[in-house]
């Protein structure tokens, strides 16, 4: 045996691991033709997960703690290889770090708005972002559907998937969160939770766990915000004619800053005046119902009978008849001497 082959047969005693970065999901030990040593010692640190693989699969799984490699500690491994020396001579396999700390400050977001339902607008399109955090739960999971045989394996390499399934996810989770747009701006953190609810089977299914989910902001899209604050202004108003005063108060500054000479100033002042007018309108309390009119009992034509005191202050003219003064000496009618 050449002394180049026997360097490259050298046995490894010691099999641990360090995490260089953050962000790094997998790691697979550096074997190349190097041998483990039967009775070798391995050492998973808290946060990891050590995975042995023997021809391809899957044969032992090491959480942390500080192991001796023998037929105690490698049953399965002791069985896939069906040593007939007792497993007394050097072995090779494939040996995998998986990092299950918690990976947080995740971005998600909608790059275009989404459409959905809503109970009181319809049709609305929603535009959303926020943070989430996952650890690793299932090596074996994760090794068999996303790492697989690299060498390194990244969160970086997983953003994308992530990041698309949920915004996938996101207009059936507002569906089924049945809150409307308005409850969901109010209460962002139960959104969060329940949307988090819908997408944890998701990161199962790789061997993951969502740890949290949060929304940080919802929002329409321009246009549909303007829409939407022009409604809560009418709301706050209280009803049609105040929103109509309300913007003919807001126009007269305007045109009072644009005048154009006696003209500019008359339709100031006409618009002023029409504002008063309309505001004295809408701040009038209303009329009460008018009332149905009584009958009045109809009154008696004068009486054409003299009264005995005009009868006792007068008398009639000897000559044409008519009632004159009594104390007069002729007639104020035809002139006719009373004597």
């Amino acid at each position: 045996m050449s002394l180049r082959t026997f360097l490259s047969k050298q046995l490894i005693d010691v099999i641990d691991f360090t995490e260089p970065e953050d962000g790094l999901l997998a790691y697979r030990y550096p074997m190349q033709d190097r041998e483990i040593q039967n009775g070798g010692k391995l050492t998973v640190r808290d946060s990891q997960i050590a995975v042995f693989v023997n021809e391809g699969k899957v044969a032992d799984v090491f959480g942390p703690g500080l192991y001796v490699l023998n037929t105690h500690t490698l049953p399965i491994l002791t069985y896939l290889q069906n040593w007939a020396t007792g497993f007394q001579s050097p072995f090779k396999s494939d040996v995998y770090f998986f990092s299950t700390r918690l990976q947080t400050n995740q971005r998600w977001g909608t790059p275009q708005p989404i459409t959905i339902r809503d109970k009181e607008f319809g049709a609305i399109r929603l535009r959303s972002f926020g943070i989430f955090s996952y650890h690793l739960s299932d090596a074996k999971t994760f090794y068999s559907k996303v790492s697989g045989t690299r060498d390194v394996y990244h969160t970086a390499d997983l953003d994308g998937q992530l990041r698309n399934t949920i915004v996938g996810r996101m207009s059936d989770s507002f569906a089924a969160s049945q809150v409307p747009f308005l409850d969901m701006a109010a209460n962002q953190i139960e959104l969060g939770n329940k949307i988090g609810d819908f997408l944890k089977p998701v990161f199962t299914d790789l061997g993951l766990t969502l740890d949290t989910f949060v929304v940080e902001n919802l929002s329409l899209p321009d246009e549909l915000q303007k829409v939407l604050d022009q409604k809560i202004s009418m709301a706050m108003l209280g009803d049609m004619n105040r929103y109509t005063q309300f913007q003919v108060a807001q126009s007269i500054p305007t045109a009072a800053a644009n005048e154009g000479g006696l003209a500019g100033a008359g339709v100031g002042i006409g618009a002023g005046l029409v504002f008063g007018q309309t505001m004295a309108a809408g701040m009038r309390p209303p009329e009460p119902p008018a009332q149905a009119a009584v009958p009045q009992p109809a009154t008696p034509p004068p009486s054409t009978t003299p009264s005995p005191q005009a009868s006792a202050e007068t008398k009639f003219c000897i000559v044409c008849g008519k009632p004159m003064p009594r104390s007069a000496k002729f007639c104020p009618e035809c002139g006719g001497s009373q004597s």
